[in-house]
Parts: structure tokens; sequence; C-alpha cells
């Protein structure tokens, strides 16, 4: 079988998710969900932790995905159209309602720069949320984007 593209492996999201949880943990956070996405959008992993709220799921999708359909961190989503309240109803529309424009999705990417995922983690504020994607993303061996 032929490789069409380089996408996240499971073995790569399953270290994310672990290293993600333990930052969180390690900080005495709240309660964490972190979903990791491969380079088309698809969940590769998902964990909630025990006492996240049951919409944090759907968050911490929507922040990787915006950052996957935008090729921006959701931080820089969020930086870049504060000012265009227009254009960001505009990509929740499009998005079928799959965006977070708040920090906490971060782009994944291998070590040739090329993106090949996302994660988006939700539960605590969310400079927070990104601080825990982005060590799990280092503590793979992958490379954050963020």
């Amino acid at each position: 079988m032929r490789k069409i593209f380089s996408s996240l492996k499971l073995s790569q999201g399953r270290k994310i998710v672990l290293n993600a949880l333990s930052t969180g943990r390690d900080a005495n956070l709240a309660p964490l969900t972190v979903a990791v996405l491969d380079v088309g959008g698809h969940v590769v992993c998902l964990e909630r932790e025990d006492g996240s709220g049951i919409m944090r799921a759907d968050i911490a999708i929507a922040k990787a995905w915006g950052a996957l359909g935008m090729g921006m961190s959701s931080r820089e989503i969020r930086d870049r159209l504060q000012d265009k309240p227009a254009f960001l109803g505009a990509l929740a529309s499009a998005s079928q309602g799959r965006f977070g424009p708040v920090p906490g999705g971060v782009l994944v990417c291998n070590d040739k720069g090329e993106v090949i995922g996302a994660v988006g983690i939700s539960g605590d504020v969310s400079d927070q949320d990104e601080f825990c994607a982005i060590e799990g993303i280092k503590a793979a061996g992958l490379v954050p984007d963020p």
C-alpha cells in the first residue's frame, strides 16, 4: 500500500495525550480533556479526565479543528481576528461550529516542519490548556506550532 501523506500516528497521539494530562496534573489544573486530530481533522485520540465537563470534548476538538482549518494556532486566530467579529462568525458557520478561537489549539509538526495534526485541550483557563498541549507535543518528540 502506498503512503498518501504524512499524518499523526496513533502511537504519537497517545504520547501527546498522556504527557499533556501529566503536565496538567503536575500543575494541579482543573480536569482536562485532550483531543488529538490527524492532518485530515479526524480524531486520533480523545481522553477526558474524571470531572471534566460534558462540553469539554467538543471544545477541545473545535480548538484543534480550527487550528488545522486556518493553518495557525487557536491563539493566533483569536489575536488576528479579535476585531473582526463578522469573519469569526463566518468561520464558525462554515466549520459547522467546529471552531474555537481561544488558546488551547496547537498545530503538530514533524521534524521537517510539516503539519501532521493538531491538539486541542479544554478544561482549565485557555493559557494553561495551551501550555499542556505544547508540553504534550514536545514530550512526544514532535514540534508544536503555537
